[in-house]
């Protein structure tokens, strides 16, 4: 868990705390912080009271967004920091076209997991 860089911050158009998310989740705040040390999501300390917080663009509709579990675990092994992910994911790719972030959300994973492997190359 990170303190975030205000570039990459500024990438980012929502986020939400933990309690939130197990709130939409419909679970304890306790699985949240689970589903961050093992991977599934990622967590930043951001504002001045350094609240842990995640994009809310990772929290579909009761569950965690299809695909990005595997799409950080790829990017992950391919090296990258929780903010360089972070940078990839929300940074718009006129190919793909948005970004990353977005495809996800909108069921476009194999895509996204096929450019994180293509990182590795």
């Amino acid at each position: 868990m990170t303190e975030i860089d205000a570039k990459i911050d500024a990438l980012v158009p929502a986020w939400l705390n933990l309690p939130d998310i197990a709130e939409k989740l419909g679970v304890e705040v306790t699985r949240v912080r689970q589903l961050v040390k093992e991977g599934q999501l990622i967590a930043v300390r951001r504002g001045e009271n350094r609240v842990l917080m995640v994009p809310a663009a990772f929290i579909g509709e009761g569950k965690v967004v299809k695909g990005l579990a595997g799409t950080l675990t790829l990017l992950r092994d391919d090296g990258f920091s929780d903010e360089e992910m972070l940078e990839w994911l929300f940074t718009a790719d006129e190919t793909l076209p948005g970004t990353p972030a977005d495809a996800l959300r909108e069921n476009r994973g194999t895509e996204v997991k096929r450019r994180a492997q293509a990182l590795a190359v």
